[in-house]
């Protein structure tokens, strides 16, 4: 059998804050068991969930690693609109004026994430 990921690991300065964040973006729970200022917390995600562990050295270059995003019932544009007011950051707008592209966003501790278009917007 082969080995299936189970978290996602992102090392940030406040574990707690970082995963309501994600939580409040792929509108999934928090564990039962996390608290603020816990070292770690995790968001039950479908598939692989997301650990965020706190870790004493700040982020200092571009994401090796980033999660692109598909929004299910609303638009790319929407999607954008809500993560910008949930406290997430325009990096780089790559959206085209014949609706495609993505658009590059930052977590509230700077790490970078896509928002591509929704499958209707892909079939359209």
């Amino acid at each position: 059998m082969s080995s299936l990921v189970r978290h996602v690991t992102v090392d940030c300065a406040d574990a707690y804050a970082l995963a309501s964040f994600w939580s409040a973006v792929l509108e999934a729970p928090l564990a039962d068991d996390d608290r603020p200022g816990d070292p770690e917390a995790t968001v039950l995600a479908p598939g692989a969930g997301l650990l965020f562990v706190t870790v004493p050295e700040g982020k200092t270059t571009k994401n090796r690693l980033h999660l692109d995003l598909q929004p299910q019932d609303r638009t790319r544009d929407e999607e954008v609109d809500r993560l910008l007011a949930l406290g997430a950051t325009l990096v780089s707008d790559r959206r085209r004026p014949d609706g495609t592209g993505w658009a590059v966003l930052a977590d509230i501790e700077g790490n970078e994430f896509c928002v591509e278009r929704s499958a209707a917007e892909r079939a359209a």
